[in-house]
């Protein structure tokens, strides 16, 4: 799902094929294109390394992985939605995760309760940082800049004096499912899911959902896109731009910290790393997904296509033997390419609606 809202001057190509009454060539839809990039390198990888093929080898990690970082990739487009960015989504997830560990470790909570209380963390250092930058107007780059050295002292100052080996590892009865249970565990009958499927994906599932409803059917969400593709316009409609930015921030802190807990639970301990390389994932999901920078659009199911490249692509050139700092290198190029391709796709698009009127 794409949604977008903005005056008709910030979106030239959609003006046009309004006006040409066009709809725009279908090579133009980046969802389609990144399905069939995804398909034809997982063929790729698979012709090349059979293994990657494996169910339970290759794809059940690499997909609990696309779950976990394409909640990631969601945080970052909530920030986005309004124009903004959340550089600490990474100390966020380990902050939200450090709670559901605590409480797992020290009082002893059961499985949901550990989670609420991640969540309920991460929502409240995202509203806290949604604040700060809606009172100051400081730039979300600044504020989420400076939130996430402040998290990266605070969250390692926690686990040692809190923990002996910096990391809670008690698992409540539930997690140890999660980490390793597919959907091949849940049968209808003589009927059986993919044992490829991981059962932490439903995370990612309802997160879709709900940020999918919010955004394509309610006047908040509608909001959200307004602020962040003309914030004086939207001030001008009459919409509260202050407490869309502390929603937005809020909602971001919330998804980072679900993907904390997700990639805990994925690892089988709660310390304070968790999250370090979710910064560049989370860009590169939403950004390949449709997402503008600039905000007022985004898209629920390419920020999962997206991820779900970036995810093959790391797994295919990990079996390939290509190392982490050269597979560093080639993500950011991604990065750089899908920037510029979208660019050019839209004027390409624009043109040929331009020149069939």
């Amino acid at each position: 799902m794409t949604t977008s809202v903005g005056p008709p001057d910030t979106v030239p190509e959609e003006r046009a094929e309004r006006t040409a009454g066009h709809r725009l060539p279908f090579w133009v839809n980046q969802r389609l294109g990144l399905l069939l990039l995804v398909v034809a390198l997982s063929v790729l990888f698979g012709t090349l390394r059979p293994a990657f093929m494996d169910q339970r080898l290759v794809l059940f990690p690499l997909l609990r992985d696309v779950a976990t970082l394409t909640v990631v990739a969601l945080a970052q487009m909530v920030a986005l939605s309004v124009g903004h960015m959340n550089l600490a989504v990474g100390r966020m997830a380990a902050f939200g995760a450090m709670f559901a560990g605590l409480g797992y470790d020290r009082l002893g909570v059961p499985t949901q309760v550990g989670l609420l209380l991640c969540l309920a963390a991460g929502a409240a250092i995202g509203a806290l940082t949604g604040w700060l930058i809606a009172r100051t107007g400081v730039s979300s780059f600044v504020v989420t800049l400076a939130m996430d050295f402040a998290l990266l002292g605070l969250v390692s100052l926690l686990y040692s004096a809190l923990t002996d080996d910096a990391a809670f590892t008690t698992h409540p009865s539930g997690i140890d499912a999660l980490r390793s249970y597919s959907l091949a565990d849940i049968c209808a009958g003589p009927i059986c899911g993919s044992p490829a499927v991981p059962q932490i994906a439903q995370f990612t599932v309802l997160a879709m959902l709900g940020l999918g409803f919010l955004y394509g059917s309610t006047r908040i969400g509608r909001e959200l896109l307004l602020t962040g593709a003309n914030p004086a316009a939207a001030e001008l409609s009459g919409i509260p731009t202050g407490r869309r930015i502390l929603l937005a921030h809020t909602l971001s802190g919330l998804l980072a910290a679900l993907a904390g807990f997700m990639a805990a639970a994925g690892t089988g301990t709660f310390r304070a790393s968790i999250g370090d390389d979710f910064m560049l994932p989370s860009f590169l999901g939403a950004v390949l997904g449709g997402t503008l920078l600039t905000g007022g659009v985004v898209s629920v199911l390419g920020t999962l296509l997206g991820t779900s490249l970036v995810g093959v692509i790391r797994k295919g050139l990990d079996l390939l033997g290509v190392g982490l700092e050269s597979l560093n290198i080639y993500l950011g190029c991604v990065l750089l390419l899908a920037l510029s391709a979208d660019r050019i796709r839209a004027v390409l698009s624009y043109r040929k609606v331009v020149r069939s009127t």
